[in-house]
C-alpha cells in the first residue's frame, strides 16, 4: 500500500505541543519486551537527536531570523518527541543492558540496509562496518556475563548471533580512510537517500551514548572499553556521514530529515508488535507529517522551489522492518573479514602497502594489542567462565575464531607472516 506524507493533510505545528507531564510514557518492562521493540525505541531516539542537531545547525549557520524561528518550532517539537522516546527506557535497565540493544540494532539495521541496497558504494560501506558492531556485540555480551551474570541472549532473544567478528583492535584505523565517495541526491535513488540518513543517525546516538555514558560505568575496565569502542563509533559516523550530499541547500536539507522521519515513523508503526507503543509511532507520525509540510513551506519561501524538485515520488519506498540476519552476516563475515580501509576503498590487510596509513595509525593508537580494553574483557571472561561467552546457530564460519579459550588480535591487522 503506498503512502506519500506530502499528500496528507497536517496538523497545525503548535497543536501539537505536549505537555511535561506527557513526555514520560509507560516504559517498556525489559524483562517482556521484544528485543526488536527494544532496538525501534533506540533506532527513534538517535533519530530524533539527529533531528534536533541538524536544526540546531540550520541555526548557527543561516542568518534569516523569520526562517530561525521556524526551525526552533520545529526543533523544540523534535525536542519532545525525543524525549518521550528516551523515557519509553525503564529506569531498571541499566547502561550495560541497554548497550546490547544499541549493538543488536547496529548489527540488524546495517544488514537490513546493506541487502536491500543497490548503490555498491553504499553497501561496501554498510558490509564494512557490520563486522565491526557485530564485534562489538560480542565485546559487551562478555562484559555483561562477567560483571552481571546475565547473558545478553536474554535481550537479543533469538534474533542475532553473538560471536567474534573482525576483531575491536582492528578497527582503529588513520581519520584520513573514513572518508568515502558521497552520494549525489539528484541521481540517487529515494532508498539510497533516506538509508544513508538512517544509519548515520543511528550510529550518531551510539557514539554519543558510549561517550557519555561510558564514563558513568561502575568500575575502570568498563570504562576503558566505552572509550575504545565510541572512538571507533566516531569512525563510524565519519564513514557514513561522508556518503551523504553535501551540495545540498539548508533547506533541501531540512526538507529531507523530514521525510526520512515520517517514513521511518510510518515503518516503526507498521512493524510494531506492542499495542502502547505502536500507538506512540501512529501519534509522532501525525506530528512529523506536520514538520514535514513547514519544511516544504520554508522550501518554498526561500528556495523557490516545490518539494518534487527534492523528492520526485513521494511515496514510501520498501519499509524498514526487523527481521533476524544470521545468515547474510554469516555470508559477510565469510568474504570480508580480513579487509580494513584504504581511503575511499576497501582491502585485504595482506595487499596493503607496508607504509599505509592504517599500520602508522595502529603502531601509534594501539602499541600493545594484548594490553586493549575489547581483548582484555574477553581474556577475563576466559579466565573467570574458562571459555568466552557465545550464542551460536552453527560453527564459526571463520577457523581461526573457533576457539573458545582464546582472543584472536592478529586477524584483519597483522598481515600473514607478520604475526607475533
Amino acid at each position: 500500500m503506498k503512502f506519500n506524507p506530502f499528500l496528507e493533510k497536517p496538523k497545525k505545528l503548535e497543536s501539537t505541543i505536549m505537555s511535561l507531564k506527557s513526555l514520560s510514557p509507560k516504559p517498556y518492562d525489559k524483562n517482556e519486551v521484544d528485543p526488536y521493540t527494544r532496538v525501534r525505541c533506540i533506532l527513534m531516539n538517535g533519530t530524533e537527536y539527529e533531528a534536533v542537531w541538524s536544526k540546531h545547525h540550520f541555526n548557527r549557520h543561516y542568518g534569516d531570523n523569520d526562517a530561525r524561528r521556524a526551525v526552533a518550532l520545529v526543533r523544540r517539537l523534535e525536542q519532545e518527541q525525543q524525549k518521550l522516546i528516551a523515557s519509553l527506557k525503564p529506569a531498571d535497565e541499566n547502561v550495560l543492558q541497554t548497550t546490547i540493544g544499541y549493538e543488536q540494532l547496529a548489527v540488524d539495521l546495517t544488514a537490513i540496509l546493506s541487502r536491500r541496497q543497490t548503490d555498491k558504494n553504499i553497501k561496501n560501506a554498510l558490509d564494512f562496518a557490520l563486522l565491526e558492531d557485530f564485534d562489538h556485540l560480542y565485546r559487551y555480551a562478555n562484559l555483561l556475563e562477567t560483571d552481571m551474570g546475565e547473558h545478553a541472549e536474554r535481550y537479543v532473544g533469538g534474533y542475532t548471533e553473538i560471536m567474534p567478528a573482525r576483531p575491536t583492535v582492528a578497527h582503529h584505523r588513520h581519520p584520513f580512510d573514513s572518508i568515502k565517495h558521497h552520494i549525489d541526491n539528484k541521481k540517487a535513488s529515494p532508498i539510497s537517500k533516506c538509508d544513508v540518513a538512517i544509519i548515520t543517525a543511528a550510529e550518531q546516538q551510539t557514539m554519543n551514548y558510549y561517550m557519555n555514558l561510558g564514563a558513568f560505568y561502575k568500575h575502570q575496565k568498563g570504562r576503558e572499553i566505552y572509550n575504545e569502542i565510541a572512538m571507533v563509533e566516531e569512525q563510524h559516523v565519519t564513514h557514513y556521514g561522508s556518503l551523504m550530499d553535501p551540495n545540498v541547500t539548508p533547506f533541501e536539507d531540512l526538507l529531507m530529515h523530514e521525510y526520512v522521519e515520517c517514513y521511518l515513523y510510518y515503518s516503526m508503526m507498521n512493524d510494531e508488535v506492542d499495542g502502547n507503543i505502536k500507538g506512540i509511532w501512529e501519534m509522532l507520525l501525525e506530528q512529523e507529517i506536520a514538520h514535514l509540510h513547514e519544511a516544504v513551506r520554508l522550501l518554498r519561501t526561500y528556495d523557490k522551489k516545490e518539494w518534487e524538485e527534492v523528492i520526485p515520488d513521494g511515496n514510501f519506498p520498501e519499509l524498514l522492518s526487523f527481521k533476524p540476519q544470521k545468515e547474510y552476516i554469516r555470508e559477510i563475515i565469510a568474504k570480508t573479514i580480513n579487509n580494513t580501509t584504504n581511503r575511499e576503498s576497501y582491502a585485504n590487510i595482506d595487499k596493503m602497502p607496508d607504509d599505509a596509513d592504517f599500520f602508522r595509525y595502529q603502531n601509534k593508537f594501539v602499541k600493545n594489542a594484548d594490553k586493549m580494553p575489547s581483548h582484555i574483557v574477553i581474556c577475563d571472561h576466559i579466565k573467570k567462565y574458562g571459555e568466552d561467552y557465545r550464542v551460536q546457530d552453527k560453527e564459526h564460519p571463520i577457523k581461526s575464531l573457533r576457539a573458545r579459550d582464546e582472543d584472536n588480535t592478529q586477524l584483519a591487522r597483522v598481515k600473514k607472516g607478520q604475526e607475533k
